[in-house]
């Protein structure tokens, strides 16, 4: 008997002593692979953690003009902008020991296991904040082992490669919240209408308790199951004495606005604007379509809202709805460049396509500007004369001749004087002025107003036969409104990635382009198309705004057969409009040949009201002198018509006009014969 218990013992302390050699092993093996894991997710490195967001687009004052996404609404905030409130209840509901474990919680797995394997079914969960972090970076929601232990693998990757805050951050801002919603401020907008910093302790306690199940705790969904779900979540931050028992029914009983809509779903406000600040993405940042579209990038524009539906709203209303005419307009702030609004068609649904910004379109008598620019550096002045006839241009070097034709062929038949051609927009006067200068010379200067496209040096490019961009139009005449400094367009004054790092900041830059004095006498030239001052053999181009402008415009009208322009400014605002036939179809109607200058008007008219009427600075350099409009001559007090005149230093007349003596003596004899007649002291002081 003592033999066979004898052998039994030692038949135990055999396979004991086999269990622990193997066991120990084993437990060999699974450290070796578990240091073999580590540095194996060590030599990876740290899991990017970036995820598709929408990229948003602001305006000039903050406000959201329009986002792009894949119809996942996805706003990255960092965890110092979410409500604590919001924090400590999801951590109360998903990872009470978030701060405590390193990536599982082992305590809470076996709890799990107990209760699965009591219930013979799987009823708890037991992953971790990080883990579910994992999951919904990398992985997809399949319920196999594959994906279990590539959870695991990720998990461990994480919290070896980021903090604590940087894990909760992520996942708070990646985690499904339903409708559509990713991440806590989507669905802090989606559901209140608020920030994911203004969000209070009830609704942060509604919103933590939504990832479980979407579709079943949304208060959308059941607002029953949302309450309950909201009360467990509360007793829960009650029992981790984060609140009290008072604070927690307060907040179970507090009444709750939801409000179901996304903050940022507005209708994309100014589509062509927004096309044109993609390509400025992808020409200047040199970001790729992905980027761009899923980024989560924050585009700070220049766009003016209320500009852009002034814009949009005069094109609609002064353009008839039967009429095919197209139209694109451009609005800059000259100082800065930044393009304030911008219109690109008339239906951006029927037609993408930006004839703001990338139809080419003859300009016109709107390319004159640049050439008296060109003019006036080169020694002419406001009252340097030709004479405006029917002319024929013949050249000895093979080229066909050349007849250029006034507007409905009239023609003042003498001498007139640069100020008087430009505000009648007189043909004749700038070819003649063109070919003195040399046909390169204005090639050479519309570079330096920035504009690109290829103009061809021939006589007819001083009448604008050379096609541009509006856009570049208004570039253009930028650079006379800002006193000759360079500019260009800007449409992105800042561009920040999905975690509010600045990765571009546009800055400006103070380059002279033009001579300040000879930009300014262009400038004031400008004026002249609305100064009726200036009529002569037919009225200024400007005469039928006249009555209804408020203040001092400096500009320029362009017509082809089929084409028309409007571009003139103020101090404080430059407009570009070209209205025509997409198919470069004539344009007959006489009612359609002014929609350019009538869309312009109104337009100014209502971008600058209530804004201060600001006139133009004559720099250093320059002198004014009154002179008679029909010769360039001084006015003496015998000229009945007078006009104050800009010249460069040096350039002024210095002869007076002698044509109104005569008169004037005839004159001032029937005058001895009236009585004088006294006028009260406050007329005078009125008068003066």
């Amino acid at each position: 008997m003592e033999i066979i218990t004898d052998q039994r013992f030692r038949r135990t302390i055999k396979y004991l002593r086999a269990f622990l050699i193997i066991g120990s092993i084993g437990l060999a093996l699974a450290l070796l692979l578990y240091i073999g894991i580590l540095l194996y997710a060590k030599i990876l490195g740290p899991p990017p953690l970036a995820v598709p967001q929408s990229t948003l687009y602001y305006a000039d004052d903050g406000a959201i003009i329009g986002e792009s996404h894949s119809g996942q609404k996805r706003y990255w905030v960092p965890l110092e902008e979410i409500s604590p409130e919001l924090v400590k209840a999801t951590l109360a509901i998903e990872d009470r020991s978030f701060y405590d474990h390193h990536g599982f919680d082992y305590k809470r797995i076996a709890g799990a296991a107990l209760a699965d394997l009591k219930a013979m079914a799987k009823v708890q969960g037991a992953s971790t904040i990080s883990q579910q972090y994992a999951r919904n970076l990398f992985l997809e929601h399949e319920k196999t082992w594959k994906r279990k232990l590539l959870e695991a693998f990720y998990t461990i990757r994480i919290e070896m490669s980021y903090t604590k805050n940087e894990i909760l951050e992520g996942y708070l801002n990646t985690i499904y919240y339903g409708e559509g919603a990713y991440g806590i401020q989507a669905a802090s907008q989606f559901y209140f209408g608020k920030n994911a910093a203004d969000i209070s302790l009830p609704e942060a306690a509604m919103l933590a308790g939504i990832p479980k199940g979407p579709s079943i705790y949304s208060p959308l969904a059941s607002m029953e199951k949302a309450k309950e779900r909201q009360e467990l979540i509360l007793n829960l931050m009650v029992q981790d004495r984060i609140i009290t028992e008072a604070k927690a029914k307060a907040a179970a009983s507090a009444r709750l606005d939801i409000k179901g809509e996304h903050s940022n779903s507005v209708v994309k406000i100014a589509p062509y604007f927004q096309d044109a600040v993609k390509n400025a993405l992808k020409s200047v940042l040199k970001l790729d379509e992905r980027t761009i579209e899923l980024g989560g990038l924050r585009v700070f524009t220049t766009l003016n809202t209320k500009q852009q539906e002034l814009a949009e709203k005069n094109i609609a209303r002064l353009i008839a709805k039967d009429s095919e005419i197209q139209a694109g307009l451009v609005a800059m702030n000259p100082k800065t460049g930044h393009v304030k609004a911008m219109v690109g068609g008339r239906n951006y649904e029927e037609s993408p396509f930006n004839r703001a910004t990338q139809a080419i379109r003859h300009p016109g008598s709107t390319m004159k500007p640049l050439l008296y620019y060109t003019a006036i550096e080169q020694g002419f002045t406001p009252s340097t004369t030709m004479r405006s006839e029917l002319t024929t241009f013949r050249f000895n070097d093979q080229k066909e001749d050349y007849t250029p034709h006034n507007y409905n062929n009239l023609y003042a038949d003498k001498e007139i004087t640069m100020a008087q051609a430009l505000a009648l927009s007189d043909n004749v006067y700038a070819v003649k002025t063109h070919l003195f200068l040399g046909e390169e010379a204005l090639v050479d200067t519309v570079k330096r107003f920035g504009i690109t496209t290829k103009m061809k040096a021939v006589p007819s490019l001083a009448l604008g036969t050379s096609g541009v961009r509006v856009i570049e139009m208004a570039n253009a005449y930028s650079h006379f409104a800002n006193g000759g400094k360079k500019v260009d367009p800007i449409f992105i004054t800042r561009v920040e990635n999905h975690q509010g790092e600045v990765i571009y900041e546009h800055k400006a830059k103070d380059e002279p382009a033009l001579k300040p004095e000879a930009a300014f006498v262009t400038t004031h030239l400008m004026t002249g198309m609305f100064d009726r001052r200036l009529n002569g053999y037919t009225a200024v181009t400007g005469n039928s705004m006249v009555n209804k402008i408020s203040r001092i415009y400096a500009g320029k009208s362009g017509s082809t057969n089929t084409d028309n322009w409007m571009v003139g400014f103020t101090p404080q605002l430059v407009t570009a409009v070209w209205t025509g036939y997409d198919q470069g179809k004539p344009i007959e109607m006489v009612a359609e040949k002014g929609y350019a200058k009538n869309i312009w008007i109104h337009f100014m008219e209502d971008a600058l009201k209530g804004e201060p009427v600001q006139s133009f600075k004559a720099p250093k350099g320059t002198v004014s002198v009154y002179i008679n409009p029909e010769n360039g001559k001084l006015a003496t007090e015998d000229c009945p018509v007078q006009r104050l005149t800009y010249y460069v230093a040096g350039t002024e007349p210095t002869e007076y006009c002698t044509e109104h003596i005569m008169d004037e003596k005839h004159d001032h004899k029937k005058s001895k014969k009236k009585k004088k007649i006294k006028m009260p002291w406050y007329k005078k002081l009125f008068d003066w």
